[in-house]
């Protein structure tokens, strides 16, 4: 495995750093503390995520690998979309994971939008902010369990149904909400349809008040005998038994690598912040063992191994799938690891710098309480363990549930 970042992503990486430090940081208590306003410093920077895919939307993070196929699997080595993306999201992360999620223009139902939209909605769509929406009240961890119903009715379906944590989900223009064509088929019959803002039907029923990710805006979403145009369905409007959810949720597979980057930019942060607060104190010496060394400077080391081993997990997944590659096994570990490695790493940094890490004159404790949702949302702990233990040991989800 060749652990060298290519040449062509290091403007991203430094230009998302510098972002970071000098736009993020100076204000991410600021909307800590004022939850649901709307950080407009980040209208200017929306373009900076733009210039990950290089302007087209196709080549989002999960997008050049699903649906239609979009890379040409001719044998070559690729370091695309999905790289670029994780690597420059990993360093805007370090500076604010809510800003990251609030920023305009990227969000996950973008990504599905670009992954199995035909050429006309890609040109309908095209610049419009997309949220999306999959959880319901009792529907969390199980995407399968959807009963919000989708219903045609001449050149509409009829959406009825409750949507919550919706990311995004009042800022952005419309919403990708999945829905069922037939509760009675299960998976198969689970469809996805870009539902806008100002759709008679669709209404906002409440904002949600988070431990953190602040800045980031998470909705709930109520939908009324809400009528969509037929071809704002995305995707195949048949029901294939035979193929089932597996092209749904092939999203999450590219995604998930994703959202282990979020976990390693943010408890990168609480690690460079907790050297420097010991800098006076600890003396790490790299060339000693471990075994003759403080319990801070033991605890510091290992942290900064789980981190390495989490990062390399996160990259290969990334870069399977820009090489076509089935990467179900490796984006759920990666993932696993991440929000694990993120929230232990986050709140023992608070411990080791005692009062001052507990206290709101550090952005340690703000880190460690938004890592908890790395760990919860695209997939839960335990839902990535489930499927990491159907892929080894070939079971299917009706196997081993």
């Amino acid at each position: 495995m060749n652990i060298e970042i290519p040449k062509k992503f290091r403007p991203i990486i430094n230009n998302a750093h510098q972002v970071a430090l000098s736009v993020f940081r100076p204000i991410s208590r600021k909307y800590d503390r004022a939850e649901h306003e709307y950080p407009k410093e980040l209208d200017m920077l929306a373009s900076v995520l733009d210039g990950f895919n290089e302007g087209d939307p196709e080549s989002s993070a999960g997008a050049s690998q699903t649906g239609k196929g979009r890379i040409a699997d001719d044998g070559s080595v690729k370091n695309g979309a999905n790289m670029s993306t994780c690597l420059g999201a990993l360093e805007l992360a370090y500076g604010d994971t809510g800003f990251l999620l609030a920023m305009p223009r990227q969000g996950l139902g973008n990504a599905a939008i670009a992954a199995v939209a035909n050429d006309e909605q890609l040109e309908r769509f095209k610049g419009k902010w997309a949220a999306m929406a999959i959880t319901e009240p009792g529907c969390g961890s199980d995407s399968a369990a959807i009963r919000t119903t989708a219903i045609k009715d001449g050149d509409h379906y009829v959406l009825n149904g409750e949507k919550i944590y919706v990311t995004s989900g009042q800022r952005a223009d419309c919403v990708v909400v999945w829905a069922t064509l037939d509760p009675s088929l299960g998976r198969a019959a689970i469809k996805s349809f870009v539902v806008e803002w100002g759709t008679e039907g669709m209404e906002l029923a409440r904002l949600e008040h988070k431990l953190g990710i602040r800045a980031s805006d998470t909705a709930a979403i109520n939908f009324t005998d809400c009528r969509v145009p037929a071809e704002n369905l995305l995707g195949n409007p048949e029901i294939d038994v035979a193929k089932g959810f597996a092209g749904v949720m092939e999203t999450f597979d590219n995604t998930r690598p994703l959202v282990a980057c979020f976990a390693l930019g943010c408890s990168r942060a609480s690690l460079d912040r907790i050297r420097e607060l010991l800098k006076e104190h600890v003396t790490l010496n790299y060339g000693a063992p471990v075994d003759n060394t403080s319990a801070i400077e033991a605890e510091i080391y290992k942290m900064e191994a789980d981190w390495e081993a989490t990062y390399w997990l996160a990259v290969k997944a990334a870069w399977m799938a820009d090489n076509k590659k089935s990467n179900s096994l490796e984006a759920s570990i990666s993932k696993a690891k991440a929000g694990r490695v993120g929230n232990y790493i986050t709140l023992r940094c608070v411990e080791l710098a005692g009062t001052i890490g507990y206290g709101e004159d550090e952005l340690l404790e703000k880190w460690a309480r938004d890592s908890k949702i790395l760990d919860i949302f695209e997939g839960t702990q335990q839902i990535q363990q489930l499927i990491i233990a159907r892929r080894l040991l070939g079971l299917s989800s009706k196997e081993l549930k």
